[in-house]
């Protein structure tokens, strides 16, 4: 069943969800690889960014020498790049009938500045419905992972972000605020254990995405003699909210 409360576009949105060092990137990029394989036609994108104005949003957002923003102002930013994602990339797609993949949607800023920041769930979910009109995913992969890992994998990069150098205690906030949303939504998250192998986590997505897909209706359409790449709103290999 369609998760939307407003759209009957006959596309499909997929987005991943987890906390750092999840490795939602590698994912996303195998899957996408694997839908363009099997015929379907992929918008992939992220938040916060995947447009002009979202991306400069990012910068700000994401920026280590902005450790005083206040989580009010953060949490509009965070909105604002959602909504103009929303009306130049996701609604045109899901109007075309793509499977829309999106790293992180407004489950993160439920889990970010609700959970971990303690902005009222309430509001929270208030000015989500505002940014994106009530549009909902069809399904949410949730990378789940232990954060004490998940920081220890990313400390071999060069520089943390805004977000990535918060203390331990703030991403295990984080983590407990994903898992109570997939307990309380288990028919829209797919949980897979972050954990394993990233070729092991790679073989489960594929069979459980298209598994998904066709119970909605969207079969495989099958390769054709010029498969339709991934449109790519911009640069992947993301990791933040």
């Amino acid at each position: 069943m369609r998760r939307t409360s407003t759209q009957e576009a006959p596309g499909y949105l997929l987005t991943f969800e987890g906390g750092e060092g999840g490795g939602k990137g590698t994912q996303i990029e195998g899957l996408v690889a694997h839908l363009q394989s099997l015929g379907y036609a992929v918008t992939q994108t992220r938040e916060p960014g995947g447009t002009r104005i979202g991306d400069a949003v990012r910068r700000i957002l994401l920026d280590p020498n902005h450790r005083g923003m206040d989580f009010r102002a953060e949490v509009l930013l965070y909105e604002a790049s959602r909504a103009q994602l929303l009306r130049e990339v996701i609604h045109p797609a899901l109007a075309q009938g793509h499977v829309v993949v999106c790293d992180r949607f407004s489950d993160s800023t439920t889990v970010y500045q609700g959970y971990a920041r303690g902005i009222d769930l309430e509001v929270i979910n208030q000015l989500n419905t505002i940014a994106t009109g009530g549009l909902r995913p069809d399904c949410t992969v949730l990378l789940d992972l232990d954060p004490v890992i998940g920081l220890q994998r990313i400390q071999k990069r060069a520089r943390l972000d805004r977000l990535e150098g918060e203390a331990l205690a703030f991403h295990e906030r984080v983590r407990h605020g994903y898992r109570t949303l997939a307990a309380e939504d288990t028919e829209r998250f797919l949980v897979i254990d972050a954990s394993q192998p990233p070729d092991h986590i790679q073989t489960a997505l594929r069979t459980a995405v298209v598994t998904r897909l066709c119970h909605v209706g969207l079969m495989p359409p099958g390769p054709g003699p010029d498969p339709r790449r991934p449109r790519r709103a911009r640069p992947e290999h993301i990791r933040r909210p």
